[in-house]
C-alpha cells in the first residue's frame, strides 16, 4: 500500500471557504504530513503563520479559475503572495491564447512569475485545465511550461467542465518526463483514484478529500 501523505495538497479553494475549514485545513495537514495546504490568496498569511517551523508548505493560486486575467495582475497575485508566505504558486493559463496559438503569452506569463518563484525559493505549477484543451495542445502548453521554468504542470483547477484523468496525466508525464513533475487535481476523491493518478506519472495530488485519501475503501 502506498503512503499518499507525501503527495497530497489538501486544498480549499471554494469562494464559501471559511477560516474555520481552513484552520481544519492545516491541523489534518500536519497530523497527516501533507506535502502542502492549497488555498485562496486571502489566506495565505493565515495559513503560513499557522504553518510556520512545519514541513508543510503554504500553496496559493494565480489568475484562478479563469487564468484570463491580465499578466501584470499575475505576477501582482504571486509577488505579493510569496511575501506573506507563499511558498508555491498554481497559476492558470490563458486558455483562450492556447486556442490563439499565442504561445508568446503563455510563455511570457509563465516565465514571469518562475521569475518570481525563483527568487523567493519557491514552486510554480502551471495549471493547462485540460478538459478544454486537446491532445496537441496540451503537450504544446506542457512543452512551454518547461522551457519557461515551470516546475510542474497541473491539470486542472477543479472548477471547470471535469477533473484530471488517467489518459491525460500519462500524456502529461510522457511530455515532460524528467524536467518536470505533474500535479493530478480535480476529482480524485478516493484511495483507488489518487494511486491510479500516481501510476500514470503524477507525484502531486491535489483535493480537497485528503484524508479519505489515505486508506483503500475496503480497509
Amino acid at each position: 500500500m502506498i503512503d499518499l501523505s507525501s503527495y497530497i495538497d489538501h486544498t480549499a479553494l471554494k469562494p464559501e471557504t471559511t477560516l474555520q475549514t481552513v484552520n481544519k485545513l492545516c491541523d489534518e495537514a500536519l497530523k497527516y504530513g501533507f506535502a502542502s495546504v492549497c488555498i485562496n490568496p486571502s489566506f495565505v498569511k493565515v495559513v503560513s503563520d499557522r504553518l510556520s517551523g512545519s514541513d508543510v508548505k503554504v500553496c496559493t493560486v494565480a489568475g484562478f479559475p479563469l487564468g484570463a486575467t491580465t499578466t501584470e495582475v499575475k505576477i501582482y497575485e504571486t509577488e505579493k503572495a510569496l511575501g506573506l508566505g507563499a511558498q508555491e504558486i498554481d497559476m492558470v493559463i490563458n486558455v483562450g491564447a492556447a486556442y490563439d496559438m499565442n504561445w508568446a503569452l503563455i510563455s511570457k506569463e509563465i516565465s514571469s512569475l518562475s521569475c518570481s518563484c525563483k527568487k523567493s525559493g519557491a514552486l510554480l505549477k502551471v495549471i493547462l485545465e485540460t478538459c478544454l484543451l486537446n491532445r496537441g495542445q496540451i503537450k504544446k502548453v506542457c512543452d512551454i511550461a518547461v522551457d519557461s521554468g515551470a516546475d510542474f504542470v497541473k491539470t486542472s483547477t477543479g472548477f471547470s467542465t471535469s477533473g484530471a484523468d488517467i489518459a491525460t496525466v500519462k500524456l502529461m508525464k510522457e511530455t515532460v518526463g524528467d524536467r518536470a513533475q505533474v500535479k493530478a487535481s480535480g476529482g480524485i476523491r478516493t484511495y483507488e483514484d489518487a494511486v491510479a493518478m500516481i501510476n500514470a506519472g503524477a507525484t502531486r495530488i491535489g483535493t480537497s478529500s485528503g484524508p479519505g485519501l489515505l486508506k483503500p475503501k475496503n480497509t
